[in-house]
């Protein structure tokens, strides 16, 4: 009994051994960490460290994003930190993307604003651009503005573009523009710049008509004399917002001032007279209100270069008259057809009636050996009938002048 009793205390002695053993390297492992933490004033106890090295969280890394938090006024928690890192996907993602976040937080605190981390961890974990959404945000405070976070996350998550947006509310503010962001948004979310159009709006661009597609730089058109003017224009617009949303865009502006061109051209009585004044195109053009419903607003149209083409009247008179020749030739040969065709028809009929002929005379004999037979005529009948009158009495043949029938 005495034995079993020493060998229980034998082995709970090496149990309680080995327990301080790992106890003591399990301390020697995270001491250094504890102390990195405890001199930061960012206390961590050693029952965390080892929870977090049970769940497989890198305790350098949340240790160490708390200190620098810690040091920059931002009280995060540990179990926090871990509970993000956990929910990123654990190591891999969790190293890659909970930096991320505190930066960004502390970016935010340092700029004025506060924000609560639970926040920009849902919107990491709903797959958002922490540090984008962020700098936007701190832009925007910087600048004046008055703007969510929510909206911005929002946005963001709308597939907007929030650099953009928030860059166009700012240029709009300083230009005097009105902007809000639920238009800003509306627009950028709409497929446009909204970005480029604030500026447009503040320095007017010019658009070239026709854009120059190869060796095509001109429009062209017909005046009533049959010459024709070709036009280059080039008009300056500026982005009208209210229209922005459902307006046309500059391919519009280009269609209509280039019909306009056209149209005016096509009214003037000599292609001289756009000569001597080009500014009659740009003024007709312009009276028409050709950026009704469009982006744009046009603030002029002109006129950079007038060049005579073709003389289009006299090319389509020689195309008719060589189509009325071709007409004429036509309508000539198919009367010569015709004839050479009644011709050929006559022919065809003379000849049959001259067989007509050679087949009645051929039937004469033939009647005449009938009458014979039948004793209706003699052979003197037939030896004196009556001469033609113009022809003298044929002489009978020998032998037949007896009156009897052969």
């Amino acid at each position: 009994m005495a034995d079993f009793i020493g060998w229980v205390v034998v082995i709970f002695a090496i149990i309680l051994g080995l327990f301080f053993v790992g106890l003591l390297i399990i301390i020697l492992s995270y001491f250094k960490l504890w102390i990195r933490a405890y001199a930061a004033g960012s206390r961590v106890r050693f029952i965390e460290l080892v929870g977090m090295w049970l769940r497989k969280v890198n305790s350098d890394l949340v240790v160490e994003l708390r200190i620098t938090a810690m040091q920059a006024g931002i009280p995060l928690p540990v179990r926090g930190l871990e509970a993000h890192y956990l929910a990123l996907g654990g190591r891999g993602k969790g190293e890659q993307f909970l930096p991320i976040v505190v930066r960004s937080l502390i970016t935010s605190h340092k700029a004025g604003l506060k924000f609560d981390c639970s926040d920009l961890e849902a919107f990491q974990l709903a797959n958002g651009d922490v540090a984008a959404v962020v700098n936007a945000m701190v832009a925007g405070h910087k600048a004046g503005l008055n703007i969510e976070l929510g909206l911005l996350q929002a946005h963001y998550l709308a597939h907007g573009h929030v650099d953009k947006v928030v860059g166009a509310l700012i240029a709009a503010k300083r230009a005097g523009i009105p902007l809000d962001f639920p238009r800003a948004a509306a627009i950028d979310l709409a497929g446009r710049d909204v970005e480029d159009a604030v500026h447009t709006s503040v320095n007017p661009k010019v658009i070239d008509c026709p854009r120059p597609v190869g060796d095509k730089d001109t429009v062209a058109g017909v005046a009533k004399d049959g010459i024709e003017v070709k036009a280059k224009a080039r008009v300056t617009v500026r982005t009208n917002i209210d229209r922005l949303v459902g307006g046309a865009t500059e391919e519009t502006i280009i269609a209509r001032v280039g019909e306009g061109i056209v149209s005016t051209i096509g009214s003037c009585a000599s292609h001289k007279e756009v000569l001597e004044n080009p500014d009659l195109i740009s003024k007709v053009v312009l009276n028409k209100g050709l950026d009704a419903g469009t982006s744009y607003e046009i603030l002029s149209i002109d006129i950079a270069d007038v060049d005579i083409g073709e003389n289009i009247g006299a090319r389509l008179q020689q195309s008719q008259a060589e189509a009325d020749k071709n007409v004429a030739q036509a309508k000539a040969a198919e009367r010569r057809a015709f004839a050479e065709a009644r011709a050929q028809e006559m022919k065809a009929l003379t000849q049959e009636n001259r067989a007509k002929v050679v087949l009645a005379e051929a039937q004469v004999p033939l009647a005449i050996a009938a009458a014979f037979r039948a004793g209706n005529l003699g052979v003197m009948d037939y030896g004196h009938r009556p001469a033609a009158p113009s022809a003298p009495a044929a002489t009978p043949p020998a032998g037949e002048g007896t009156g009897t029938p052969s």
